[in-house]
């Protein structure tokens, strides 16, 4: 009866600190590069604020806000793409990745094939986006003006 409320030993806290570490650096730099992207993404086509990925680490309010976040950084990064005529596949770069890793997520009390398709997922969308990040940000200074575009209501530029 006794182990039941006993304190851990050292070894156990270090065990303890060092399966946190583990898990909590990645998730951080993995959320510096969602960051990152909607930084580096023009203000008129940010969907949400590069400071609302934090919300993911509210514990139960992260399983929501994946959702709304893997849509809005898409939606965002659409934008950015159709700005700068930069050619897509999708018309919603990141979101199927995004939506994969999601419900992934949410079905990790799967023993094994859960946390494991989790994993792989998140990896997928982070290298998805990043890759996305990197072609944002290497053409950056080739957009358009709406003049030369002509899109002002379809009149023609003499």
């Amino acid at each position: 009866m006794n182990l039941l409320f006993s304190m851990p030993s050292a070894s156990e806290w270090m065990l303890l600190l060092i399966f946190l570490l583990i898990a909590v650096v990645p998730l951080i730099f993995f959320l510096l590069n969602q960051q990152n992207t909607l930084q580096i993404i023009s203000e008129e086509n940010r969907k949400m604020s590069p400071f609302n990925v934090w919300l993911m680490l509210i514990p139960f309010f992260n399983i929501v806000w994946q959702f709304i976040m893997v849509d809005r950084i898409a939606d965002s990064i659409s934008a950015e793409c159709s700005r700068l005529n930069i050619p897509v596949k999708e018309n919603r770069p990141t979101y199927g990745i995004g939506l994969a890793w999601n419900i992934c997520n949410c079905v990790t009390f799967i023993p094994i094939m859960g946390g494991l398709a989790a994993l792989v997922t998140l990896i997928l969308y982070w290298v998805k986006v990043s890759e996305f990040k990197n072609l944002i940000k290497a053409n950056q200074n080739d957009f358009m003006l709406d003049a030369e575009r002509n899109i002002f209501h379809g009149d023609r530029i003499v």
